[in-house]
């Protein structure tokens, strides 16, 4: 599993983020000093990304980056209260990859975390019991699997898994998915539907190692049975 370091010495948020991102499918450790994050770093296995705050009792987290910086290739997210331009241009400036300020939420901080391991090329693992979730990334029109292989998406495609991605795994009727999907001035109907959902089941099968979530609820429509999120 991806490993996250977690630096924050107040308790709570601590507690919180920890156990939120354990549930999302990292292997979790936290820490509250930085004389715990140093000895942490130096006993191994060493992090894929530090979630570092700027204010700790025994350190300067813009300091404490730039340490991190010189002796391990990991991601670094700042997250602090610290929220205004020269303390974020700072933060890059140490070494940061991100700089989110602390009333942003945990689903924000994990859609942060995700993003920075696809730049720095290392994706979620998974764990062994085969759980993990897909990512629709919005941003690039790609379906992220829960091995972590990545599939590119066509616009359609990329509009059709949005639609089942906000139901949430409540069926979405065929009518409106092909209203959705039409075009202004173009004919889009029930056949270019299953055509559509019959590529993306075949790139799915081509490209990754999990089957495919979506499902078809006969005479109603269509669902993702796995657990999706969007960022």
């Amino acid at each position: 599993m991806t490993q996250i370091l977690i630096v924050e010495d107040e308790p709570r948020l601590r507690q919180d983020l920890g156990d939120f991102l354990a549930l999302r499918g990292f292997d979790i450790a936290g820490v509250a000093t930085a004389r715990d994050m140093r000895a942490a770093l130096a006993a191994g296995p060493r992090p894929a990304v530090v979630i570092l705050d700027v204010g700790l009792p025994d350190g300067n987290g813009f300091d404490l980056a730039a340490e991190i910086r010189q002796s391990h290739d990991c991601g670094i997210i700042m997250l602090t209260a610290f929220g205004d331009s020269a303390d974020r241009v700072r933060g890059f400036d140490s070494g940061a990859d991100i700089y989110l300020v602390k009333h942003s939420t945990l689903r924000e901080i994990e859609a942060a975390i995700r993003s920075l391991l696809r730049r720095t090329g290392n994706r979620p693992m998974v764990a062994e019991s085969g759980r993990g979730r897909w990512i629709l990334d919005a941003a690039n029109w790609t379906m992220i699997a829960p091995d972590g292989q990545a599939l590119k998406l066509t616009a359609t495609e990329f509009a059709f898994l949005n639609l089942l991605c906000e139901r949430q795994g409540d069926v979405c009727a065929r009518d409106d998915i092909v209203a959705a999907l039409a075009r202004p001035g173009g004919h889009f109907d029930n056949r270019h539907l299953d055509a559509v959902v019959s590529r993306l089941r075949r790139k799915f099968e081509r490209t990754t190692n999990v089957p495919s979530a979506i499902k078809v609820v006969y005479g109603v429509g269509y669902t993702f049975t796995a657990d999706i999120a969007v960022e």
